[in-house]
């Protein structure tokens, strides 16, 4: 049987400069159909159109890998859009694929030419078959896409002519077997937010609010106004004095532009999203807006909601809601860092941090398994991880510690909250030659402090709000990082059945390594909130004792945090582990710089990428890296979830067959509840201060087919499935 590997990589003959082309095939039918299926991958994003309804709902397919390894192809069923005489028009948009950093000058690629594969597939009722695949039979045309860019944005001009075709060409020498069946979740139209004000600045803009920054973009009614050019221009938020600002963006024009040709429609982009709250509008006269006639389009991932999380304190509520919202606004196909400036990458080091906050949230197996499939065919030969998934080869920079340790943090979450083996399997080798590669790159054996590059405590305070790496010895967090990994990754070969002996001997060597080089050797950038942090959670200190002392010294003589994308994400953690639950709540609590909730007094619908992107008499943090989109510290949702309301998984029942309930009440949100969907059933965990002096109440529900440990008041309970409430008497914080 034929296949899509049998269809030719096909493109315009002609040179049609910018503007975007429009692959067509003409077919008749003279016979009935019994199923009709399309095949269809690109060089490039690709939209399909059988008589002139979209195939599908995939925004931006074929979806985004490491495609001169792995090129994803969509299947569809056509059967119900077929009629006596079929007209299918495929365009071509330039995508991720052909990105060059703006600031160099290289190609992320070395083949500029976009292209189309497809192949209809027509099963007839007397079991015969067509097949009709891409070839130089095909035609092309100019559609009305003058311009199309993802950072940019998208030029329509609906006054061009589009009816004249062209010949097409075939691509030869284009390796097959790239060509994979759709792993991941595919890139869909989720939501849609009305416009909620218009908005005259200081400077005379005329200005959109939609309410809730987000990635997507915008649906509006083109006026009926012959050769007018109306543009709109997207950002995340207004300046101090309430100007539009787009500093921050850096090279991204986030433009979108349309000719009108006298015709009133509603259009949308095709191959271009952003980042945005707000949009400015340009060319349109006070009759042309109204409102209704801008909505915006919430484009992400098409991944199960599976985690809810309440509670009774409304900051700390909005910014849970916040975490949400940076997670579809940067799960789009794969996690990316940002959503609107000129970078929008797969950063590894921000979604291994994200990875059970993530996981918790939404169903992300799916997602995270085709990310990860990438992340080990972009895995260099000597087992190096690149700090960018897929690699658009930017940089000759690789393996920076918490970065390319995603290889082994991220399979190991999702092990953790679906309980599927698998994904160790797949990644195995992966996170062996990761490992293999911090030994290798060690003075000694258990450590790896030989390698140059490390991001370091990425924005940490403790070196000043400018400067990125933070004060962290890079290499002692190098250090620690093979060690907590390989602890993992000892886990999951067990759980596996593989002999992990030699990782074992490997993880005690690092303990010993790590205590003698690193701890108590009264240099700074050993002491930091941070290195105190590593030493406790991962379990590196001989003297835990100690190590919390310095930590709770510190935070209590600054009153703050200071760190960065390393340490925060364990630091609530770390708190709790060592009994100081108090101090966790108080830094959770704070409005003031540092904290997460001084985003969220400031108005922030997303997490921030700094502490200090909106400083506090309104200006801004440098607008070369201040992303108001950026998910990392919203990793703090994790801690929500476990010690908050009390969910937690075990390790050795994962996928929440064992729950471990563990909620820590405090006061000042009167109450809070968690439900996380599992293959189970729900699991819920709630509590809420009766308003009895101490009273407070405790409801937990188990799925059946799972058991729970409930630990409260210095007590344990064990628990079968069914729902439960209990009240205690309950100092709480």
């Amino acid at each position: 049987m034929k296949t899509i590997k049998d269809a030719k990589f096909i493109r315009q003959a002609a040179d049609f400069g910018e503007i975007r082309p429009v692959f067509k095939k003409v077919i008749w039918l003279d016979k009935p159909v019994r199923k009709a299926t399309l095949f269809c991958s690109a060089l490039g994003y690709y939209e399909a159109y059988l008589n002139n309804q979209r195939v599908g709902k995939f925004i931006f397919a074929p979806g985004w890998t490491t495609y001169g390894k792995r090129l994803q192809y969509q299947e569809y069923n056509v059967t119900n859009l077929l009629e006596e005489c079929n007209t299918l028009d495929i365009a071509l948009g330039n995508g991720m694929r052909f990105h060059g950093n703006p600031h160099e000058n290289y190609e992320s690629i070395t083949s500029r030419e976009d292209a189309l594969i497809a192949a209809l597939v027509i099963e007839y009722e007397d079991g015969t078959e067509d097949f009709i695949p891409t070839d130089e039979t095909w035609k092309c045309s100019k559609s009305n896409i003058v311009y199309s860019h993802v950072y940019n944005g998208e030029t329509v001009d609906f006054t061009m002519n589009t009816d004249e075709e062209f010949p097409v060409k075939e691509l030869p020498d284009i390796n097959m077997d790239i060509l994979i069946e759709t792993e991941g979740e595919e890139v869909r139209e989720m939501t849609r937010l009305n416009a909620i004000e218009l908005i005259k600045t200081p400077k005379g803009e005329t200005v959109i609010d939609f309410g809730q920054n987000l990635t997507g973009y915008v649906e509006w009614n083109v006026p009926a106004k012959k050769g007018k050019e109306f543009k709109l221009y997207h950002a995340e938020i207004l300046d101090k004095d309430g100007n539009f600002y787009t500093e921050n963006l850096r090279g991204a024009k986030a433009q979108v532009s349309v000719i009108s040709d006298g015709v009133e429609r509603a259009y949308k982009p095709h191959f271009s999203f952003q980042g945005f709250r707000y949009i400015k509008l340009e060319g349109f006269e006070n009759e042309d807006i109204n409102l209704e006639n801008f909505t915006a389009v919430v484009v992400f991932s098409d991944m199960k909601r599976i985690g809810y999380f309440a509670c009774g304190n409304d900051l700390v509520q909005q910014l849970y809601e916040n975490i949400v919202w940076g997670l579809r606004g940067n799960f789009l196909d794969v996690p990316t860092d940002c959503p609107q400036r000129d970078e929008r990458l797969g950063w590894t080091g921000d979604a291994q941090v994200f990875a059970r906050t993530a996981s918790t949230t939404y169903r992300t197996d799916k997602f995270f398994r085709k990310w990860l499939h990438d992340l080990a065919a972009d895995q260099r030969e000597n087992g190096a991880i690149t700090d960018v998934c897929p690699d658009l080869q930017r940089w000759e920079s690789y393996g920076s510690s918490a970065w390319a340790d995603a290889s082994v943090i991220v399979p190991y979450q999702v092990y953790a909250a679906y309980g599927d083996k698998t994904i160790i399997e797949e990644q195995f080798e992966s996170m062996k030659k990761w490992i293999d590669f911090m030994e290798n790159n060690g003075t000694e054996k258990g450590l790896f402090d030989a390698h140059e590059h490390h991001f370091g405590d990425w924005l940490s305070l403790d070196a000043g709000n400018e400067a990125t790496g933070g004060l962290t010895d890079k290499n002692l967090i190098g250090s620690a990082y093979l060690a907590y990994s390989n602890a993992l990754f000892i886990k999951m070969g067990k759980a596996i059945g593989k002999d992990m002996s030699y990782y074992e001997d490997l993880y005690e060597h690092s303990i010993k390594a790590y205590r003698k080089k690193f701890l108590n050797t009264g240099k700074t950038e050993h002491e930091t909130q941070t290195s105190n942090v590593l030493a406790l959670h991962f379990n590196l200190t001989d003297n835990r004792e100690r190590e919390a002392e310095k930590l709770v010294k510190d935070i209590e003589a600054c009153g703050h945090l200071k760190t960065g994308f390393v340490g925060t994400p364990y630091l609530l953690h770390t708190l709790t582990e060592i009994g100081r639950a108090d101090l966790a709540y108080k830094l959770l609590l704070r409005k003031e710089f540092p904290s997460w909730l001084f985003p969220v007094t400031r108005g922030s619908t997303t997490m921030w990428e700094r502490w200090d992107g909106m400083k506090e008499d309104g200006s801004f943090a440098t607008p070369e890296m201040n992303s108001f989109n950026h998910y990392a510290y919203g990793s703090v949702g994790d801690w929500l979830y476990k010690t908050v309301a009390g969910i937690d998984y075990d390790i050795n029942e994962p996928g929440y067959k064992h729950i471990i309930f563990r909620p820590l009440p405090c006061k000042a949100l009167g109450y809070a509840k968690a439900r996380i969907i599992t293959d189970n059933g729900d699991i819920i965990s709630g509590w809420e201060y009766t308003g009895k002096g101490n009273e407070c109440k405790f409801t937990f529900t188990i799925p059946n087919g799972c058991h729970a440990t409930l630990y409260l008041d210095n007590e344990e309970y064990e628990f079968e499935s069914g729902t439960y409430d209990t009240v205690f008497e309950y100092e709480g914080i």
